[in-house]
C-alpha cells in the first residue's frame, strides 16, 4: 500500500517526531554501536545469539528512523482554526453514544500517525473515524468494524 502523499499531524506531534528522531540519531545510535560492539567482543560471531540480537534491534532501529524521516518529510501542520464545529472533521473531540448499549463514548479524530487508543484518539482512517468524518451533530451513523455493525448518535462535536 503506497503511503500517503502528505501526513497531517497537529504541531504538538510534529515536535514530538522531532525529538525523537533527534535523540534516536544522537543517542541512540551510538548504544546500538556499543551493544554490537560488546556482543562482538564475546567470539564467535557464527554461534553468538546476542550478536544477532543487536543486529536486528539495529535494523529495527534503522527501520524506525527511516519512518519518521519520510513521516517528517511529508509533514503539513493542521490549523483547526480553518474548520468549524458544525460537523466533524480532523482534530474533532466528538462525543457519540453506542445505541446498542447506550454507552458513552469520547474520542479525538486524529492522523493515523497519532491515533492512540488508550488515551481517546483514533484515526480517521480507521471504521470508526470514517464514519464519523462530515457528519453532523444528532446524526446517526453505522459502521462495519472487525467487532461487527456498530451503531452511534453523534452528541457533540468540539
Amino acid at each position: 500500500m503506497p503511503e500517503p502523499i502528505f501526513v497531517y499531524l497537529t504541531k504538538e506531534r510534529l515536535v514530538e517526531l522531532e525529538k525523537e528522531l533527534q535523540n534516536m540519531k544522537s543517542n541512540g545510535r551510538k548504544e546500538i554501536a556499543a551493544k554490537i560492539a560488546e556482543a562482538r567482543a564475546h567470539g564467535d560471531l557464527s554461534e553468538n545469539a546476542e550478536y544477532d540480537a543487536a543486529k536486528e534491534e539495529q535494523g529495527l532501529f534503522e527501520l524506525r528512523i527511516s519512518k519518521l524521516e519520510s513521516i517528517l518529510s511529508r509533514a503539513r501542520i493542521i490549523d483547526i482554526s480553518q474548520f468549524s464545529n458544525d460537523e466533524i472533521h480532523i482534530l474533532s473531540k466528538v462525543s457519540i453514544r453506542n445505541l446498542k448499549n447506550d454507552k458513552i463514548i469520547e474520542y479525538m479524530l486524529v492522523s493515523p500517525e497519532e491515533a492512540d487508543f488508550q488515551a481517546g484518539k483514533i484515526a480517521i482512517t480507521s471504521p470508526v473515524g470514517q464514519g464519523l468524518m462530515g457528519k453532523k451533530i444528532g446524526e446517526k451513523i453505522t459502521v462495519k468494524a472487525p467487532a461487527g455493525l456498530l451503531e452511534f448518535e453523534i452528541l457533540s462535536i468540539k
